[in-house]
């Protein structure tokens, strides 16, 4: 049974912080605003990444915060121009909800916690006027142009005058963001760039001894040499974590599009990882040298070079265990190995997997208001558009920033159309 609704002015589709944002600031220009959620409650992936405290935004100074965006710098810019982090700090701080920057720049609640936030935004959102519709799952348009969604009381046909899309991209699928949108959008001649994992782990392929014994052991602080798209060489201090099919965290995180974009072009991509970071290759070959004095290599690697139990594992998944070697250990060698371990990346774990996506609607079918061009009154926001970032705060800024330009390029499309 189909059910056909009066017309609310503006649909926003998709709960999350792009959708809500993009709510509240059409709602705020003083037009009429439903919100759209699949799933039985509105920032469900907004939750889960304040799990281990939310980090909300970052402390560094533009334009190297807008650098983070890499070849999307420029697009993703114009919309910090309007919402940048200092003013996701005060939006917050609106809410009751004090931040503070942490010794890595990253910004946090402090509280650590993203429930009270989103309790607090909800609550002002209804207290505003904007009406929420949960378990909705977007299914597209009818033929006359009204959007169809299914529900547990069927099928509900709304007929909007604009709509916002913020649908997330395809990462964490279970939570809402499942890519189902994509052939929607293409069949309307909408340009999208296909989805990829960013932000994700790489497998490496471990023997069973390093996959069983020190999966979830952590590296640090290591420091990571790759080679970027342009073939430069880089360095990046940080730290990872072994996985039971290769690596992941932080220090991975950073520099996963140039690893993800060496492997499409390639089939694999090289990291180097210098597990001593602080002690030249002299230096340590010097202190390896020492009399071992009947000690075991591991015991003398943790004592000359401060190894600890998975860093040394490592180094004789590369090496070969030392039982293998003819003769006496070759310092000289394990020095030089430890400076530039090699790891071969052979794959991104899967999408579902990651903690965003790259790819989506190309900003270039997109106006300076992210109103897609051919479809007029239909605008788009947040991770469903093609730009990715690494983590430490700048995901959710972009996220909030386009929420907010599409909600003020809907609520002024309304009002001339009006």
């Amino acid at each position: 049974m189909h059910t056909r609704d009066s017309s609310p002015l503006l649909a926003v589709i998709g709960g999350g912080p792009a959708g809500l944002m993009a709510a509240e600031t059409a709602r705020a220009a003083g037009v009429e605003v439903h919100l759209f959620e699949a799933k039985g409650s509105v920032g469900r992936k907004f939750l889960i990444a304040g799990k281990g405290g939310l980090n909300l935004t970052h402390s560094e100074p533009r334009p190297g915060f807008d650098a983070r965006y890499r070849e999307r710098a420029a697009a993703v810019a114009r919309w910090l121009d309007g919402f940048d982090a200092d003013a996701l700090r005060a939006w917050a701080a609106g809410l009751g909800v004090d931040t503070y920057v942490g010794s890595s720049g990253r910004v946090f609640p402090r509280d650590h916690k993203a429930a009270p936030l989103l309790r607090a935004w909800v609550h002002r959102l209804r207290e505003a006027g904007v009406q929420f519709h949960v378990r909705h799952q977007w299914l597209g348009w009818t033929e006359d142009g009204a959007l169809r969604f299914t529900t547990p009381a069927g099928e509900r046909r709304v007929q909007a005058q604009a709509v916002v899309l913020a649908l997330g991209g395809g990462s964490w699928p279970q939570l809402g963001s499942d890519g189902g949108w994509i052939d929607t959008l293409q069949a309307r001649g909408v340009a999208i760039a296909p989805l990829r994992p960013a932000n994700c782990g790489f497998d490496i392929g471990w023997s069973p001894h390093l996959a069983s014994r020190f999966a979830g052991a952590p590296l640090k602080p290591v420091v990571a040499h790759w080679r970027d798209a342009e073939g430069h060489a880089r360095a990046l201090q940080g730290e990872c974590v072994l996985t039971a099919t290769g690596i992941e965290g932080s220090l991975v995180y950073a520099i996963g599009a140039d690893l993800r974009d060496a492997i499409a072009r390639g089939g694999s991509a090289l990291l180097h990882l210098d597990l001593v970071p602080g002690r030249d290759q002299a230096r340590l070959a010097a202190d390896l040298g020492k009399p071992r004095k009947g000690r075991s290599l591991g015991e003398h690697l943790r004592r000359q070079a401060a190894l600890d139990a998975a860093k040394c594992a490592l180094l004789f998944e590369v090496l070969g265990p030392p039982a293998a070697q003819d003769g006496p250990p070759d310092m000289a060698r394990i020095a030089a190995c430890l400076k530039r371990l090699p790891l071969r990346l052979r794959a991104p774990r899967p999408l579902a997997e990651a903690i965003s996506s790259a790819g989506g609607v190309r900003l270039e079918d997109l106006d300076g208001q992210l109103m897609l061009r051919g479809l007029p009154g239909v605008f788009c926001a947040g991770e469903m558009l093609d730009w990715e970032a690494p983590t430490g705060g700048y995901l959710l800024t972009a996220c909030f920033a386009s929420g907010r330009l599409a909600g003020a390029g809907a609520a002024r499309w309304l009002l001339a159309h009006a």
